[in-house]
């Protein structure tokens, strides 16, 4: 009996130093990614976002893609080009419909050594004084996509160690001027992209003091494409060197993909492979992704994206 008191204070003992450590290296991470930090959730299924024409100039198109679709969508989707501010009065307007804004800042054209040089200082400290007086979560990615060989700040174009120190600086000057309402989300393209890519997106990660989320980007073009397919071995592959929270921070399916057909199977990959939700890019590009053009795409999309967001 004596022994057996003995082990069970031993386990219990083992137990809340357990907690205490896991407890502490999470409050670690908090503070390394700035301290008091606004937090967004990172449970599975947390997330519903949209990319519509118009964006930023108004978030019109957002209203307007929940209705059709009888979603509420809580992130908003913009592209802003390098030296173009906050858009305060679109994040506003996101928030007043409990959305929050994602920003791709895309440095096209920009020398990324420049960046961690100082050259952009005062722009980053304007941008980073904007997102904190606007006082709620936001979403920020820098150069998306760099994994692949179609942008100036991706593959082949700009050094992976160019890239990591150019986005490791824009984080310290925001936290520098106590931006940190800021979830980080470093954006990859999907390893089943195809010709242009690097094997492996490592050397681009900037660390895990500087990272809060993984992005994905990821579109269905056949219809034998699958989640599995598009997502499974990226995600397999960055597991490799980060925990991190994953989502599908932009996806869309073509007209030959078949959406009334994929979409489904996109929702239910999505939520066994626990990622924290999808972006729909809602557009017409070099493929058009719009749902509206099908009335079967829509109620599948209506009936799928149900208990995301």
């Amino acid at each position: 009996m004596r022994l057996a008191r003995r082990l069970g204070t031993v386990i219990l003992i083992a137990a809340v130093i357990a907690v205490v450590v896991a407890f502490g290296m999470r409050m670690q991470k908090t503070a390394s990614l700035g301290g008091s930090a606004q937090v967004l959730a990172a449970k599975p299924d947390s997330y519903l976002g949209v990319y519509v024409p118009g964006m930023p100039a108004s978030d019109a198109g957002l209203a307007a893609f929940g209705s059709k679709t009888g979603t509420r969508p809580n992130v908003g989707l913009y592209y802003s080009g390098w030296l173009e501010p906050f858009q305060v009065t679109l994040a506003t307007e996101l928030a007043a419909r409990g959305a929050v804004p994602l920003v791709q800042i895309d440095p096209t054209g920009i020398d990324l050594a420049a960046i961690t040089h100082g050259r952009y200082n005062k722009y980053l400290a304007d941008y980073a004084q904007a997102v904190r007086g606007f006082g709620r979560p936001v979403i920020i990615s820098f150069g998306h996509e760099m994994n692949g060989d179609w942008y100036s700040w991706g593959n082949g174009k700009t050094s992976p160690s160019d890239f990591v120190a150019a986005w490791q600086h824009i984080v310290k000057v925001f936290r520098s001027w106590g931006a940190y309402n800021v979830t980080w989300l470093w954006t990859i393209n999907s390893l089943a992209g195809g010709p242009g890519q690097a094997a492996s997106p490592q050397a681009w990660w900037p660390g895990a003091s500087y990272v809060n989320w993984v992005g994905i980007d990821g579109y269905y073009y056949y219809p034998a494409e699958s989640f599995t397919t598009l997502f499974g071995t990226t995600i397999s592959t960055i597991r490799r060197f980060t925990s991190d929270p994953v989502l599908i921070s932009e996806t869309g399916i073509s007209p030959t993909a078949g959406k009334a057909a994929r979409i489904p199977e996109l929702f239910a990959g999505a939520r066994s492979a626990g990622v924290l939700g999808l972006v729909y890019f809602d557009a017409k590009g070099y493929r058009d992704w719009r749902l509206d053009q099908d009335a079967d795409a829509l109620a599948a999309f209506r009936k799928a994206a149900q208990g995301f967001g």
